[in-house]
């Protein structure tokens, strides 16, 4: 009895420490939001009343920052947020932004603004 104890916890223990292959989930951007430079951010529509999907697309993985811009060019929301290289699907929420016309910009660390798009809160 003991004998069969000891070789089920051997053999436990080579099946515990077989290594899995991570299978990495490829992001899947629907063509309304595919960019076709290596930087850039796209907004899924122009037209937002609460929320609205953009791609946000670099060369590098690392953190940027996301800026809402009034009309006079004034910050009027900030995030930092940690994106890989390639396309990035993220949600941006309006519902705290009075109606008017906006401009959402990505910039890298540096501040260096690497793109741009327009959008109405209705």
């Amino acid at each position: 009895m003991k004998k069969l104890l000891i070789l089920t916890a051997i053999t436990l223990l080579f099946a515990g420490c077989h290594k899995d292959d991570l299978l990495i989930p490829e992001v899947s951007v629907k063509p309304d939001l595919k960019i076709a430079n290596s930087a850039g951010i796209k907004l899924e529509s122009s037209f937002v009343t609460t929320e609205v999907a953009m791609n946000v697309k670099t060369e590098y993985s690392g953190s940027v920052t996301i800026k809402i811009l009034d009309i006079g060019n004034k910050v009027v929301s900030k995030e930092v947020t940690t994106v890989k290289a390639g396309d990035n699907i993220l949600k941006v929420y309006t519902t705290a932004l009075p109606r008017s016309a906006y401009r959402i910009g990505l910039f890298d660390s540096n501040d260096k603004m690497l793109g741009i798009a327009d959008f109405n809160k209705l």
